[in-house]
């Protein structure tokens, strides 16, 4: 087993935070340290009895473990301790069920929870058909129909995930032709992301003076939430609050996510919002940044934003792709701005122009290539006002009213 995988006291306490964010009340919690997992039922047989009589003793109905559990551990466990099994995937799962509220972050966890019951689906079969097939009889309801329900059941999950991905492809379809629209009026992305209960949603309602929940508990922002910011007079951006990543999180969970989390392809400039307080949080950027290596484009600029750094009694981190923040007391905000500011300077100007009828043309061109932000029609000419590209600008500039040609330093 990989060591990243392994479970100890701050992975429990975080399966802890999980199950009351489904929840659900903890009642106790075990650990047993072996060189691997029991390919039966993970832990040892003596575990498993240790662990049952745990669940009785606390009057349980459900046994959460922290690792992914294969389809036959799952039935083995089940079986042996009595009382519903679920591993971690199933657990966030089960979260992610609960916290979405649009139809795209909700086809995301359905397609998720179908990848994850497909496998299992066919666990529990399995067993039955092994017994037939050494010579022992037939059990009840296994024979002919039996076998049929399970290639059933197969095929109408296989079409149900096939008829998601086709959903979720139109949904990203949209998401396209969102995206020239944003290109095309000069609208830069910053995508938030970070470990769960970083403080990503708080530090966007700092920042654009939003009230989108900010609770302190896992997972609490599934569907990515947009609001706009205006950085200066001639820059406003898109900020984008995307899902909270976590250590173990499923494969095919990101996988399904995909619709969501190519925010982070396409953004302009991320937002890697670390939560300092905790002092685990060199191990969550860590998990974060791999996630991000994953799905960003390469020469996407990265901002490390420590957030609750009033909450943090050492050396604050520091560098030119660093900031200090406290997200809840707006401390810092302003640093922060100014370096998305640099970043996304392009040389955008924001011009007033008065275009004579003559040159009308140029109406058509500034709707397809600028951000146009008003428009008058007058008996002078057309009156728009718009933020402009660098190399639109010299097309242009001959029709701002007083405009002027700045000198350089040498010339008189």
């Amino acid at each position: 087993m990989d060591e990243r995988e392994r479970s100890n006291d701050v992975s429990m306490e975080e399966l802890k935070a999980l199950v009351e964010t489904a929840g659900g009340e903890v009642m106790g919690f075990v650990m047993q340290n072996r060189p691997t997992p029991d390919p039966g039922s993970f832990v040892g047989e003596g575990k498993v009895q240790e662990i049952k009589e745990l669940a009785e003793a606390n009057d349980c109905t459900l046994i959460v473990f922290d690792n992914e559990l294969s389809p036959t551990q799952m039935r083995v466990l089940t079986e042996e301790t009595g009382k519903n099994v679920l591993d971690r995937s199933g657990l966030i799962l089960d979260i992610f069920a609960q916290r979405a509220r649009t139809r795209e972050g909700q086809l995301q966890v359905e397609l998720a929870q179908y990848k994850y019951l497909l496998p299992r689906l066919t666990g529990m079969w399995s067993h039955l058909v092994r017994q037939t097939a050494s010579g022992g009889p037939s059990p009840i309801g296994t024979r002919g129909p039996g076998e049929t329900q399970l290639e059933t059941d197969r095929r109408h999950i296989r079409r149900k995930i096939q008829k998601l991905e086709e959903e979720l492809a139109q949904v990203r379809k949209i998401r396209t032709t969102q995206r020239r629209q944003r290109e095309k009026n000069a609208m830069p992305v910053v995508a938030l992301v970070g470990y769960t209960n970083a403080g990503k949603s708080t530090l966007l309602n700092c920042l654009t003076g939003s009230d989108i929940p900010a609770n302190n508990r896992l997972f609490d922002t599934l569907d990515t939430t947009t609001r706009r910011l205006r950085i200066d007079e001639t820059l406003e951006v898109l900020m984008s609050d995307t899902v909270g990543f976590i250590r173990k999180l499923p494969h095919h969970l990101i996988e399904a996510f995909k619709a969501t989390l190519e925010e982070l392809r396409y953004a302009d400039v991320l937002i890697h919002v670390i939560d300092l307080s905790n002092p685990e949080w060199r191990e969550q950027a860590r998990i974060t940044d791999e996630l991000i290596s994953q799905l960003k484009e390469d020469n996407t600029p990265v901002l490390r934003v420590y957030n609750k750094c009033d909450r943090y009694s050492g050396v604050l981190p520091h560098g030119d792709d660093v900031v200090c923040i406290s997200a809840k007391s707006g401390e810092g905000t302003d640093v922060l701005i100014e370096k998305l500011s640099q970043l996304l300077d392009k040389g955008n100007r924001q011009v007033k122009l008065v275009l004579p009828y003559s040159a009308a043309g140029l109406v058509d061109i500034l709707n397809r290539e600028a951000a146009v932000l008003s428009t008058e029609y007058t008996d002078s000419g057309v009156e728009i006002e718009c933020i402009v590209k660098p190399e639109l600008f010299g097309r242009i500039k001959a029709y701002i009213p007083g405009y002027k040609e700045e000198k350089e330093d040498w010339e008189d």
